[in-house]
């Protein structure tokens, strides 16, 4: 039992001994390393990934949820490609998923999943070159199967440990196992904090070799910063702490990664394009369908940022009716007087957005305007008569009576008609019978 004892000591040992990424904050980062070619997977362990990631593709396929858009997969494409190179880049087939979460993942045999939430936090093509940079870097280093080997030796490890701990006689003995445990569970999720330094280092170093503008990375992290406090500050909570880290996080602190990517970031590269008028473009089709998915998360102060991020430029009419659609949605007696401001300016930008009538006369009907809202919402039916919700709308608008009942009957007719004395039928019959019958 003792030399089991000194060999899980040992391998305890070597899985401890975690290498870090030297990651010197007062230099540019390297250059990529030179492309080796076409990989294909090695021994059991990644041939078995790959072989799991291929089915996984068939399903991504045919996925509910998967945006079926080739200008947009295209221009994806081209975006990867300009980061990484023409060379790289052909190993990867991008899919876009209509998830409105910050995410995106690269899997072993080169499936890149983008879903639509980074794509609406993101505000310029370097931006984006950055992210999809960092997860070919995840591709490039293989991170995926060498993490599943090292999860795989930690689990052994860590079981073992505990079976020995509870045959242990010992208080400290039991201690030293359960402490082995903590230390291999910890190590492990530092590794993976190590890999996103890494694929970081690898996706600044992209940046500073193509056409982009590299700083441009450091700001998606600062924007994600920016978001997370004005979503705590709306919610009543505590800022977030962006320089300290749970003990199984598997990202390093956000405040570090803006600190170190913006140190790596090639000084002269600052007046680079960062490609935002041609992102504004191919995004254009997909805006409001992202906008109306981030709405729908219930998350006012994180939408809102959202919203002015994307308004640095000026107010839109995708903007302005999204953003009354966020306070009406919030439906407090202010907020519907507020949403029906937005609603108003996005209609003066597009006046054939049937949506931004909708929202403005629900939003009048809340504040009391219930004429005004009956106009507003048969203005919509007009514009939108095959809308899912016509019928309901329409039910909220009384229809108008037809022109001729509406229209006074002729003064001739109105005076030729003979007038009754209301009187005369209160009158005894008698009395009429006896006047009619009086002597001339």
């Amino acid at each position: 039992m003792s030399t089991f004892y000194a060999a899980l000591a040992g391998l305890a040992a070597s899985f401890l001994t975690c290498a870090s990424p030297a990651i010197a904050q007062n230099e540019q980062a390297p250059p990529p390393p030179p492309y080796e070619g076409v990989y294909q997977p090695q021994g059991v362990d990644e041939i078995g990934m790959w072989r799991e990631d291929d089915e996984n593709e068939r399903e991504l396929a045919n996925s509910p949820i998967l945006i079926r858009d080739e200008d947009l997969n295209v221009y994806l494409k081209s975006v990867l490609c300009s980061a990484v190179g023409e060379d790289r880049c052909q190993a990867a087939r991008i899919y876009v998923l209509r998830e409105p979460s910050f995410n995106a993942t690269m899997s072993p045999n080169g499936t890149m999943r983008i879903y639509s939430g980074m794509l609406l936090r993101m505000r310029n093509e370097a931006e984006l070159a950055y992210i999809l940079g960092h997860e070919f870097g995840h591709f490039e280093q293989r991170h995926s199967v060498n993490s599943f080997k090292r999860r795989r030796t930690a689990t052994d490890i860590a079981e073992w440990a505990g079976v020995l701990a509870s045959f242990a006689n010992r208080h400290q003995q039991r201690h030293n196992f359960n402490e082995v445990r903590f230390q291999v569970y910890g190590n492990f999720h530092r590794y993976r904090r190590n890999n996103e330094r890494e694929s970081d280092l690898l996706g600044i170093g992209y940046m500073n070799q193509s056409a982009l503008r590299p700083q441009a990375a450091a700001e998606v992290w600062e924007n994600v910063m920016g978001e997370a406090i004005a979503s705590a500050q709306m919610r009543g909570l505590r800022k977030p702490k962006f320089d300290a880290i749970a003990f199984t996080a598997t990202h390093p602190p956000d405040e570090e990664r803006a600190a170190y990517l913006s140190a790596l970031a090639d000084p002269e590269g600052d007046y680079r394009d960062d490609g935002e008028e041609r992102y504004r473009v191919a995004l254009a089709k997909w805006l409001p369908v992202f906008l109306e998915d981030q709405i729908k998360l219930n998350d006012f102060g994180g939408s809102e940022y959202v919203l002015d991020a994307l308004a640095v430029n000026g107010w839109t009419a995708d903007l302005l009716f999204a953003r009354g659609e966020l306070y009406r949605l919030r439906g407090n007696p202010r907020d519907h007087v507020n949403a029906a401001d937005f609603y108003r300016e996005a209609i003066s930008l597009d006046p054939t957005r049937a949506e931004a009538f909708r929202g403005l006369g629900l939003s009048l009907m809340k504040t009391g305007s219930r004429s005004e809202a009956q106009d507003i919402l048969r203005r919509y039916i007009e514009l939108k008569p095959d809308a899912p919700d016509a019928a309901m709308i329409g039910m909220m608008v009384p229809k108008r009576a037809p022109k001729e009942a509406l229209e006074p009957a002729p003064m001739q007719d109105a005076i030729s008609a003979p007038v009754q004395d209301p009187k005369a039928d209160l009158a005894p019959e008698s009395t009429q019978t006896q006047t009619e019958e009086l002597p001339q």
